[in-house]
């Protein structure tokens, strides 16, 4: 059951329904879904107004490996497209366009291979402390 009080970020009604960020914000720009907006003006969905969306939502299959990244307590994350991947024996070398800024990462080969990660797709950067991981969006 839905509560009709409840407010949803688009990116919680993205997790909710299974589907991307990027398609949540395009449904609420073509007047698909319902959005009340906020005194600053960001939208927030009622939790009743995904019911028709539930359905319409491609059912996705579940991984073993890397479910979902943003399920990962790290906060730090800045979403970009991948500008480089390079693969050298166990290691490659990953970069990330964000804005005006390139972010470069080290990460093992078969992470980079698992994530299926190509020039020109979109990917977040998680860092913690010293590291940064990349996650494919």
């Amino acid at each position: 059951m839905s509560d009709p009080d409840v407010l949803l970020t688009p990116r919680e009604a993205a997790a909710t329904l299974g589907v991307s960020y990027a398609a949540v914000k395009q449904w609420i720009l073509a007047g698909k879904i319902k959005t009340v907006r906020t005194p600053g003006g960001h939208h927030r969905i009622p939790e009743n107004a995904l019911g028709p969306l539930r359905q319409a939502a491609p059912a996705k299959e579940k991984t073993a490996s890397r479910e979902r990244f943003r399920t990962i307590s790290g906060r730090n994350q800045l979403v970009g497209k991948v500008v480089e991947v390079k693969i050298s024996g166990l290691l490659a070398k990953v970069v990330l366009s964000i804005g005006d800024q390139q972010i470069t990462s080290i990460i093992t080969a078969d992470a980079v291979r698992e994530m299926q990660l190509r020039k020109g797709q979109t990917a977040a950067a998680l860092m913690k402390s010293t590291e940064v991981m990349i996650a494919r969006v």
